[in-house]
């Protein structure tokens, strides 16, 4: 491993001037990323800044009744949070779906959101990886892709999915991230957080370098965001990445929906909002036909990699699957 100083700032802006000061420096918070790429050698910082001592561990009310979480809110704590249970059902549900409860402890819900692709190509350096450097090619498109991108893709560019199950289910909840940088404060709606690879399939988010986030905010909750769940399909039942995952959000008046909001994981660079799917279903029929019907419009635009080491075509039936009988049991009250 090669050598780094460490710091430990008292206040948030003095993390943000350490970090800015030096390009190969990175934050550190709960570290249940940041250690493992560490010891695989994928990144090798010359200085780590704890960000432990400046970063929140409240929850706090909001006056138009949503939630402000601070980033250093374990995602034990978060899931355990009664009003996070009762009012946005989906977010402690995906928490609940990640990782182990010793990661979860851990797991900081900034550092969640920021965690790191787990292609395994990305992970071995000894391996060709574009996202590791850009005059590489992908390994995965000819290699194992069953975990792999099928939305939002380019072609022979970066096929990596994002990771986080937390940031699927603020997507799907309009969350709002609170970020100070070097230039001061500023707020990123959480669906323009990440970035599809592009052109530069290094960077993960928008943002820049010395950026630290400092807190979520939940809006107030609607009807269909109260009645709302996270389903991930995976390999075995515990400590598995998705293969897909989705964040639904629904509210029927008289068969009809009234609101809906789909996020969709394991399937892209990003946590996926399926907007051409909400469009589709809303003021329609809240029927097995119409969701079929709405997410089969939403996968049009789907590019499943055919590897000779196995693909991943199988992910267009298992989102549609995950989503209608996830719509299904909102609608029926049974998720």
């Amino acid at each position: 491993m090669k050598p780094f100083t460490y710091a430990r700032p008292s206040e948030a802006s003095e993390a943000v001037a350490a970090l800015a000061a030096d390009p190969d420096a990175r934050f550190l918070a709960g570290g249940t990323n940041l250690l493992d790429h560490l010891k695989l050698g994928v990144v090798e910082p010359s200085q780590l800044v704890d960000v432990n001592r400046v970063t929140s561990t409240a929850i706090e009310d909001l006056p138009d009744g949503g939630l402000r979480i601070g980033a250093g809110v374990p995602n034990s704590d978060l899931a355990a949070d009664p009003r996070v249970r009762e009012r946005y059902p989906a977010v402690a549900a995906a928490i609940l779906a990640g990782a182990s409860g010793q990661l979860r402890n851990m797991a900081s819900t900034g550092g969640n959101l920021l965690q790191r692709t787990r292609c395994v190509y990305f992970a071995d350096p000894t391996t060709p990886c574009t996202k590791r450097d850009l005059s590489q090619g992908c390994s995965a498109r000819e290699g194992w892709a069953r975990y792999h991108a099928i939305l939002g893709t380019a072609a022979d560019g970066c096929i990596a999915t994002h990771p986080s199950d937390l940031a699927v289910a603020l997507v799907a909840v309009d969350a709002q991230v609170q970020v100070l940088g070097p230039d001061g404060a500023r707020t990123i709606p959480i669906g323009e957080l990440h970035r599809l690879p592009g052109d530069d399939p290094t960077r993960d988010t928008v943002l820049a370098h010395g950026d630290l986030i400092t807190a979520v905010d939940l809006p107030a909750p609607t009807p269909a965001v109260r009645n709302s769940t996270y389903r991930k399909v995976r390999d075995r039942a515990s400590y598995a990445f998705a293969l897909v995952s989705a964040a639904v959000a629904l509210e029927v008046r008289d068969g009809t929906v009234a609101d809906v909001r789909i996020a969709l994981g394991g399937v892209a660079h990003k946590p996926w909002r399926a907007t051409v799917a909400e469009a589709a279903l809303r003021g329609r029929p809240a029927t097995d036909d119409e969701f079929r019907a709405a997410i089969a419009a939403e996968l049009d635009a789907a590019e499943p990699v055919r590897s000779p080491l196995g693909g991943n075509t199988f992910k267009l039936p298992l989102v549609t699957g995950t989503v209608v009988s996830t719509l299904r049991g909102l609608a029926g009250g049974t998720a």
